[in-house]
């Protein structure tokens, strides 16, 4: 037996349970978005790998996802799910951030890591970002019917989003405690890589939000534009209720 080498078999579930709830959560405490959007990234590359592979996710060894595999499922991606290079590239971010995390725990798979590692982004054109004039700010403004109580949350909404620039998800994790109003009236952001920034609002913001905020408050989270329930709204609240 001296010259033979043993093969050790990793099973993929339980890592991925680790960088989830070890790497992810505990250690580097990244945004429920960011979770999101990792947790969306292994569910297609599960799901597309299943049928390859004959087994289900449970019973998946960690050097069964090399690199042909994970080209071929990101390949899928673009052409028979339609998603941009953009998006392609996202799911990559999430898959190389796991491989790293990986390197750490599995240093027999160096080699196959490697090759995961130097997977490359794709290149595409970033287009230009146009904006909306005044005119067309202004009508979007007027849209929301103002005697209901959706048409006064969407215009306070659309206002706060056009005069700060904000985020969707940011706008929709807004809460009523990140509302500072008076002196050096701001909102106060949580935005991506959990960075904390603040605001300035202006005047005409703030005489809208004041009035917002007088309104019956619903649910009990504190969400500053919730849905009819209370809660956050997963998409724009002029799209739903």
């Amino acid at each position: 037996m001296g010259g033979s080498i043993m093969t050790v078999h990793s099973g993929f579930a339980p890592l991925l349970e680790r960088f989830f709830l070890q790497r992810l959560m505990q250690q580097r405490q990244v945004s429920p978005h960011t979770i999101s959007s990792y947790r969306d990234t292994f569910r297609l590359f599960l799901k597309f790998a299943q049928p390859r592979l004959h087994k289900p996710p449970s019973n998946l060894k960690f050097e069964e996802i090399d690199a042909p595999l994970i080209v071929a499922f990101l390949d899928h991606l673009e052409k028979q799910r339609g998603l941009t290079v953009r998006s392609r590239n996202l799911r990559l971010t999430a898959i190389h951030s796991f491989f790293r995390y990986a390197a750490f725990e599995l240093p027999t798979h160096s080699a196959q890591i490697q090759r995961v590692l130097a997977i490359p982004s794709k290149r595409f054109t970033r287009t230009l970002v146009r904006f909306l004039s005044r005119a067309e700010v202004d009508a979007l403004l007027a849209a929301p019917d103002q005697r209901t109580w959706f048409g006064r949350r969407d215009h306070a909404f659309l206002l706060v989003a056009a005069q700060t620039g904000l985020r969707l998800s940011e706008m929709t994790g807004l809460k009523r405690d990140d509302v500072i109003i008076g002196t050096g009236a701001h909102v106060r952001v949580i935005g991506k890589g959990r960075k904390e920034r603040c605001t300035p609002l202006a005047k005409s913001t703030i005489a809208v939000l004041k009035a917002w905020l007088r309104e019956p408050q619903r649910g009990h989270e504190g969400v500053l534009f919730p849905n009819a329930r209370g809660a956050v709204s997963a998409l724009m609240p002029c799209i739903t209720s």
